[in-house]
């Protein structure tokens, strides 16, 4: 499949699914009361998304692969507050189970299309 905008980019698609579950999970119970950390996380997890579309957008190979990598590190800085949100009670294993390998399905896609644009550089 040709990738002709950032919406076409299977790691985008599967960012957008990992947003939408922080989101369903954050609206509810003692999470949505933790302000600083449900905000947090949505705007980690808003960020990856959205460096994946301004990156594509920008047209140049070099910085496209600079917001994959911060595409990947906003992922990883989810990844490290769903761990916060399991131990505070506010996720229990089995949600956050599901939400970490979410997140580690997406980073491992940015990390390959990372890799693909860092060869296409030079």
């Amino acid at each position: 499949m040709k990738v002709e905008r950032f919406e076409d980019l299977i790691a985008w698609q599967k960012a957008r699914e990992l947003t939408k579950m922080i989101y369903q999970v954050t609206s509810d119970g003692l999470f949505s009361k933790d302000y600083g950390l449900r905000d947090q996380i949505r705007r980690a997890s808003v960020s990856v998304m959205s460096n994946l579309a301004e990156g594509y957008e920008r047209g140049s190979k070099n910085e496209f692969h600079q917001f994959l990598v911060i595409a990947k590190a906003s992922c990883a800085e989810v990844r490290s507050q769903l761990f916060v949100a399991l131990d505070t009670g506010y996720l229990d294993q089995s949600i956050f189970q599901k939400l970490e390998s979410q997140a580690q399905e997406v980073s491992k896609i940015i990390g390959g299309l990372r890799a693909s644009v860092a060869k296409q550089r030079t």
